[in-house]
């Protein structure tokens, strides 16, 4: 409990955040399907660094309990021991024989591409800032540097979204914390991802990747919003793009998770 509080102290985080990330082991509590896939995996991978290290600290306790100095007589030796030296092969072969086998399994998982996503959308980084293109409905949302104004893109909750990504300039990665998930956005160069999300909520993005002057300034947000929302959205969007944030502010207010 002490230990609890004192993270909280510290962290700089509300208290929702420090929970998520002490239960979660550093990670946010995931938004989409395929974080929940990549927050599996990490569990395990700390799930087995943490066996490995109690057994070594057991090992460790135990020789020097054993094998204190009672004289200057040296212990009984190992050396050629060939059953421990095949141990000493084996057992580490095997654990990283099993995390490689889950990563690459969740791997291929997030990376999986449908036929027909539900929404697809293409991402275009350009410093310093970001454009969002709804392809299905040809319409577009772009930040603007020079006013300091953030990107903003929406996504319908739980529905498959294609993302493809450019960019004109330099190399940028669209990341998103809560999605646990960040790709580069490279120049000549087509990338594409697939999330869905499982939370409505607004949710921080930002560039990954140091690419100039004003890359701290290259944040967007992103609002999960329910089927409904998201389709007034478009058709606000397609007639006016200030009424469309201003109409999705009303309705969907900024920092609810």
């Amino acid at each position: 409990m002490a230990a609890c509080v004192t993270a909280l102290l510290t962290s700089g985080c509300s208290g929702r955040q420090a929970y998520e990330n002490a239960f979660g082991l550093g990670w946010p509590k995931p938004k989409t399907i395929e974080a929940q896939t990549m927050y599996d995996v990490w569990l395990g991978t700390v799930a087995a660094a943490a066996a490995v290290g109690l057994a070594m600290y057991v090992l460790i306790a135990w020789t020097v309990i054993r094998d204190r100095k009672k004289s200057d007589e040296l212990p009984r030796q190992v050396r050629y021991n060939l059953p421990i030296e095949v141990l000493y092969t084996v057992v580490p072969f095997v654990i990283i024989a099993v995390l490689f086998f889950y990563t690459a399994v969740g791997e291929n998982k997030v990376n999986k591409l449908t036929k027909n996503p539900d929404v697809t959308i293409g991402v275009v980084g350009f410093q310093w800032n970001w454009q969002f293109n709804y392809v299905n409905d040809k319409v577009q949302v772009t930040g603007a540097p020079a006013a300091g104004q953030e990107a903003q893109l929406v996504i319908p909750v739980d529905k498959r979204i294609r993302f493809i990504e450019t960019s004109p300039d330099v190399i940028h990665s669209f990341w998103v914390p809560d999605f646990l998930f960040k790709r580069d956005v490279i120049p000549g160069r087509l990338n594409s991802f697939e999330i869905t999300p499982t939370a409505v909520g607004t949710y921080t993005g930002r560039c990954a990747e140091l690419c100039g002057e004003k890359h701290d300034r290259m944040n967007f947000t992103v609002k999960v919003v329910t089927e409904q929302v998201y389709q007034d959205y478009i058709t606000t969007l397609k007639a006016d793009p200030n009424a469309a944030a201003n109409a999705l502010s009303a309705a969907i207010p900024t920092g609810s998770n």
